[in-house]
């Protein structure tokens, strides 16, 4: 594995909550290229290619994706992306503020590989895009 940079996209329409993300992967010293999509039907596109959008590269991808937004919510995204056979084996942790068991339950229904609440410290969030960061860089990926 070694030097192999995984393709992070993340999937949120909280501007804030985007550049949370960006400042914990810089606190992180994380240089993986970044993608952002504002909701699941951007996600698809950019994962697929399509629409003019910014194509995310095939390789090592992973999605951190919400759940909660406009046009296409996270779960609904995880339908289509699964239902996907291109798209299907791409790892997914679903980053939300949403702590609902049912969101839960059905997250992981479709094969999430984890389900992370968002912390409420900015601290805490930097503890937690480490802790993910150390999961990417031992996981296997295609």
């Amino acid at each position: 594995m070694g030097d192999k940079m995984t393709n992070l996209l993340l999937v949120d329409d909280d501007e804030v909550d985007v550049m949370t993300v960006q400042r914990a992967f810089k606190k992180n010293n994380i240089q993986n290229p970044f993608y952002v999509a504002n909701n699941g039907l951007e996600a698809l596109a950019m994962l697929r290619g399509t629409d003019d959008s910014t194509k995310v590269p095939r390789e090592r991808r992973l999605v951190l994706l919400d759940l909660n937004m406009p046009k296409m919510g996270g779960i609904e995204f995880l339908r289509e992306l699964r239902a996907d056979p291109e798209l299907r084996a791409i790892p997914v942790i679903v980053l939300t503020t949403s702590n609902e068991d049912k969101d839960k339950v059905e997250a992981y229904n479709l094969n999430v590989a984890g389900y992370i609440v968002k912390p409420v410290t900015f601290a805490k969030f930097v503890e937690v895009v480490a802790t993910l960061n150390q999961y990417w860089m031992l996981s296997e990926m295609p």
